[in-house]
């Protein structure tokens, strides 16, 4: 279509987009449309006077034809002409900014890759290079994870961790600030994957007109690839424990194929899911179960392997680092009764030597029985009074146990274990929990999950219900109640259980509130809701709330139709209270601004230090001790982040791949106030190949937002001439003559010719 209309009309769409219009005869057009009107309008009326065979119509159509004829040649006389601006020769200057970036090393599917294509186009030897040297003094500049100057395009290596195009555009402007600047090409995918928005780059060039013409490379559409997104993997786990990681994959060109997930934990496959792979641009999660058993900073590998005419494979593997910890987690159940409920479950995680439940069960008016204590002291008193003593546990699990008991600043503390100490509660169902115990208007109705009701004028016998329990779609795959190897064994377990009574109305949940098991009523709650709320969490503060809201789940080990060997019960337990404690923070934290960089990059380590009471402790003697993978260690001090309170900050610069071991001490003055531990994965970054096909939108708006145009490798011939009267700097003012556009003598002969066809048509002279 741009070469027919060149043809027509003598040039390309650009100058007419760049120039103005005007008559460059030196006769003043008034009195030249004069002239031409005296000319015209006389032999006009001839025609409409005319007599003979002709009709009056026939004499409007030739009077027409033959005036639109004398008004393009009039047009022709008066000399049209385009003024343009454009660029002197060799007094300005071309920045051409190539990207350096791994994600240039694709293949097309043409064979041949970006970077190819990208010499291809800067060969001193093509004509392309040739046209731009004639016009313009050329610097030449490379970018990827940082911008650099380069002397030749041989000079590019195509092997950057990263693409920031925006600080390439700055960085250029800003070493070409005392010349006189054109434009600046860039030759790239648009895969840029910074952090900073475009548009603040782009602001001081279009402010001081500089135009960006970009050149993209690359496939704009991926015909067949697998990419592996995203694996939400938690930054912490307790050894043993069941985990579920939902991996993100999205594929095209392989809608319906299956194909396996592997997870490997340092080379070992621990896991392996199989997966439908879903319709073009529609993202799959899958969740995928796994359980760590080897202590210490481990690397995770989610692998998918290449398929048949996949050409980018870099994509199909995720990279995730984990803390796997071997220790005993406190957690502090507090019933306010005797019941089955609590032998049983002390009974199901006896052998967990990871869980460590401290029983404290109110007996009688100010009697207690303490069970699992690490000192003979702890809890004499009863219920905890300070944060100190109630934030030493991780989780805090209260069973049938009214409002009433505690003061008032002890429900506040209870609301503050969640919110600030970032602990789990779990409230149990019973005759003196939710709202039947008085928990509505209580600082605890904001923190829990569910909505508390007025509660009823009626008995625990009247109330109690028989729930046939189920999970949920966001329970059949959680780790809390995915009792069984998959899902659908999980559900088909489920299924197998006994119904469970409840004396709770539970039904109503919060908003973001996530319900993992639900009931229906088999038996009694007689006028009440069919559906019932079993189990459901929220995140509060720093930590999380939950509520199981059933009074007998010793049922689903000790019921007549439950096998003898049949674990769902103790598994139940056991993956519930690993998962209470698996995101509770340790006072002394630590974690890296990015857990995974290259050899050669800097790494910030970050800390949060707080002191028993989960304050944030400012001054502290914080230091850093990092192993490296040949076991060599440093120590760092770590410095106190004025701006921020209990926030340490330090860096250093790995030298080689593989997992660096981080460990932060902190202490204030004699006391030590803890230990976080944290790793960092050295290796070479695949960033650069997800989602690999070229960003033809970024480009495109780039160039659209400066002035500039986008241009494929085919079309980038046409360079060199729009640069000359789209670019900046030194310009003189040139005209262009429009005359003897072949638009406008094909217009005249059609006028002419369809003059003497209509005249034969109807027979005239």
């Amino acid at each position: 279509m741009s070469g027919l209309f060149e043809f027509l009309f003598k040039y390309r769409p650009v100058l007419y987009q760049e120039g103005d219009f005007s008559f460059l005869s030196p006769w003043p057009l008034t009195a030249a449309a004069l002239v031409a009107a005296a000319l015209a309008v006389p032999a006009v009326l001839t025609y409409l006077r005319a007599r003979g065979k002709s009709s009056r119509a026939d004499r409007w159509v030739l009077g027409v034809l033959r005036g639109a004829a004398f008004a393009l040649l009039f047009f022709i006389v008066m000399q049209p002409g385009l003024v343009l601006t454009s660029v002197v020769p060799q007094r300005n200057f071309l920045a051409v900014l190539v990207d350096d970036s791994r994600s240039m090393t694709i293949d097309d599917r043409d064979g041949s890759s970006r970077a190819e294509k990208a010499a291809g186009l800067l060969d001193p030897e093509s004509g392309l290079v040739d046209a731009l040297g004639e016009e313009f003094t050329l610097r030449y500049f490379r970018f990827s994870s940082r911008p650099g100057r380069i002397e030749e395009p041989g000079a590019l290596t195509f092997d950057g961790s990263q693409t920031r195009i925006g600080d390439a555009l700055s960085y250029a402007r800003d070493e070409l600030q005392g010349v006189p600047l054109s434009g600046i090409v860039v030759l790239s995918d648009g895969g840029d994957n910074s952090d900073e928005a475009i548009g603040e780059a782009l602001l001081p060039l279009r402010a001081a007109s500089v135009p960006v013409f970009t050149v993209g490379l690359g496939d704009e559409e991926m015909e067949a690839d697998v990419q592996a997104t995203r694996a939400d993997m938690p930054e912490r786990a307790l050894a043993g424990t069941s985990t579920i990681v939902n991996v993100i994959v999205e594929a095209t060109g392989y809608a319906g194929r299956d194909v396996p997930i592997i997870v490997e934990d340092m080379g070992t496959i621990v896991a392996t899911e199989v997966v439908t792979l879903p319709p073009d641009g529609q993202p799959l999660v899958t969740p995928v179960a796994i359980t760590l058993e080897t202590p210490g900073t481990r690397e995770l590998t989610f692998r998918i392997p290449g398929q048949e005419g996949e050409r980018v494979l870099e994509n199909n593997v995720l990279h995730a680092v984990v803390q796997v910890r071997d220790r005993t987690e406190k957690i502090l159940y507090f019933e306010g009764e005797p019941r089955y409920e609590v032998a049983f479950m002390l009974r199901a995680v006896r052998t967990d030597e990871n869980l460590q439940v401290v029983l404290l069960q109110r007996t009688a008016e100010n009697k207690f029985f303490r069970r699992n204590l690490d000192d003979p002291l702890e809890l004499v008193e009863g219920f905890p009074t300070t944060r100190e003593d109630l934030y030493r546990y991780r989780a805090l699990i209260l069973g049938s146990v009214e409002a009433s008991f505690f003061t008032h600043g002890q429900l506040e503390m209870l609301a503050d274990f969640v919110s600030e100490r970032g602990g789990t509660l779990l409230m149990l169902g019973g005759r003196r929990a939710f709202s039947e115990g008085g928990y509505k208007g209580t600082p605890l109705e904001d923190v829990l999950p569910v909505v508390l009701d007025e509660p009823a004028n009626t008995t625990p016998t009247e109330r109690i219900a028989y729930l046939k329990v189920a999970p949920t779609p966001a329970g059949a795959n959680h780790p809390a109640t995915r009792i069984e190897g998959s899902a659908e064994q999980s559900a088909i377990r489920w299924d197998s259980l006994p119904p469970v009574s409840t004396t709770n109305i539970v039904t109503g949940l919060k908003p973001g509130a996530t319900e993992l098991l639900e009931g229906t009523v088999v038996m009694g709650g007689q006028g009440e809701a069919a559906n019932r709320v079993v189990m459901a969490y929220q995140r509060y503060g720093r930590g999380r709330s939950m509520v199981l809201a059933v009074q007998d789940v010793w049922l689903w080990q000790m019921h007549h139709t439950v096998p003898l060997e049949d674990q769902s019960h103790e598994t139940f337990w056991r993956q519930l209270l690993r998962w209470m404690i698996a995101e509770t923070p340790d006072p002394v934290g630590a974690a890296p601004a990015r857990e995974s960089v290259e050899a050669g990059e800097p790494v910030t380590l970050e800390a949060t230090v707080l002191d028993e009471g989960f304050v944030e402790v400012n001054g502290a003697r914080v230091t850093a001790r990092i192993t490296a993978p040949t076991g060599d260690e440093q120590e760092l001090p770590m410095e106190w982040s004025v701006a921020e309170d209990g926030r340490y900050t330090a860096s250093f610069t790995p030298g080689m791949d593989g997992i660096y071991e981080v460990s932060v001490d902190a202490g204030r003055d004699t006391v030590s106030l803890g230990t976080g531990l944290t790793g960092v994965r050295v290796a070479p970054g695949t960033g650069e190949f997800r989602d690999p096909r070229q960003r033809r939108g970024l480009l495109e708006r780039i160039a659209e937002e400066t002035g500039g145009r986008y241009y494929t490798p085919e079309t980038a011939d046409l360079l060199p001439e729009d640069l000359q009267f789209t670019g900046g700097g030194v310009t003189v003012t040139e005209e262009r003559d429009l005359w003897d556009m072949p638009i406008l003598f094909l217009l005249l002969a059609g006028l002419l010719g369809a003059e003497w066809g209509y005249r034969r048509k109807r027979g005239l002279a």
